[in-house]
């Protein structure tokens, strides 16, 4: 299969461009030029030095789109892998190289897909679109939100959304992702008055005066989290304060936190909450917000159904749906599609060294992409 694969060629040519975050290096031209002759109408929406791409395939609604990005996070020491990270590598039944698994192998498979399904149904239902973006690994501001406010002001909306993350955890198939958390950070300073450790009655120790507040907020139910999501969760994961010396009583505390926060609570909602556990423990502070993405969730309906058939009638297994893990850019595209998921390979080596996918689950990846498309776009 290694020798005859088209998923596994173009995967290698993919992994073989350096696109680290947010350089594309070329991946999106590749991948146009696989596409157009497909029919496709091709976009480039690049914005604030990241590359975007709008293809789509017809005009009519339902409108199916397959989103994910091109670039990959560092490699880190080229030295410390098996093989370079950038010179996809097979060995044992593995390919090898940075991005193998997220997503260099789902962006080869989705297009793989089209190509036999489009020649199989040249006049399918509705529309085929994809939305690639070389700004996922890093601050996404320029990437996929760019795209999405681009085709809302425009009016274009979508049906299905299936984004490539590998979201697979043993096997391949074994596990969709239908939903994510929302993602809420704070950057909290607490005000004191700094001064020497032998005259506490003169300063203001910053941390004391929030310690209190710190074991409230640690100890709040936020919700109860509901069918898809668990319990909204409050973390601290940097409190810093002091000059460096043992008898200085620090001026300032700044404190970074996080919600990890289900459908059952608004970003409002915490915000408010925290506020007045701020103000009833009579801190002087300031705190700046940052919301990376809303929660968002796709029920058991039509996309959810067609992808876990197209796993059971490809991989014979049965699918589990999950909202575990962090953020996507799924949390974008919710905005103009009612029903989005992710689906992809084996994420046990992403973002390490030495990452890899099993080159026997690249092309039944692919045909799980293309039985998904013909569930949806075939009458």
């Amino acid at each position: 299969m290694a020798d005859t694969s088209p998923t596994l060629a173009l995967a290698r040519e993919l992994i073989a461009r350096p696109s680290v975050t947010p350089d594309d290096a070329g991946c999106l031209e590749l991948i146009a030029a696989r596409l157009e002759p497909l029919g496709f109408t091709i976009e480039r929406i690049d914005t604030g030095g990241v590359c975007n791409l709008w293809a789509r395939r017809g005009s009519a609604a339902p409108v199916l789109c397959l989103a994910g990005h091109t670039d990959v996070v560092p490699p880190g020491p080229a030295e410390a892998w098996s093989s370079p990270p950038f010179a996809p590598t097979e060995r044992e039944g593995m390919l090898y190289g940075r991005g193998a698994a997220d997503m260099k192998t789902s962006l080869a498979a989705f297009v793989t897909a089209i190509e036999r399904f489009v020649a199989a149904h040249p006049d399918h239902a509705g529309s085929i679109a994809l939305l690639l973006t070389s700004d996922e690994e890093g601050i996404a501001s320029h990437g996929t939100v760019k795209v999405v406010e681009a085709l809302a002001a425009r009016g274009e909306r979508l049906d299905y959304c299936i984004v490539g993350e590998p979201t697979s955890v043993e096997t391949l198939g074994d596990m969709i992702k239908n939903g994510r958390r929302g993602s809420l950070s704070g950057t909290l300073r607490v005000k004191g008055k700094q001064g020497h450790v032998a005259y506490p009655q003169l300063a203001r120790n910053p941390i004391h005066l929030f310690a209190p507040a710190l074991a409230e907020l640690a100890a709040t139910t936020w919700d109860a989290g509901n069918e898809f999501f668990p319990p909204t969760t409050w973390q601290v994961s940097n409190i810093h304060a002091g000059t460096g010396a043992n008898n200085v009583i620090p001026g300032v505390c700044e404190v970074l936190f996080n919600f990890r926060f289900s459908s059952e609570s608004s970003a409002d909602g915490l915000k408010a909450r925290t506020h007045e556990v701020l103000d009833r423990h009579g801190l002087d502070y300031t705190l700046d917000w940052h919301l990376s993405g809303k929660p968002f969730i796709t029920g058991r309906g039509k996309l959810v159904g067609a992808l876990s058939a197209a796993i059971r009638a490809t991989l014979g297994v049965d699918t589990a749906l999950s909202t575990t893990g962090g953020t996507s850019d799924g949390r974008f595209i919710a905005d103009i599609c009612a029903e989005v998921v992710e689906f992809g390979p084996v994420n046990a080596t992403i973002h390490q060294l030495d990452e890899c996918v099993a080159i026997d689950a690249i092309e039944p990846l692919s045909v799980v992409y293309e039985r998904t498309l013909a569930g949806l776009l075939t009458v």
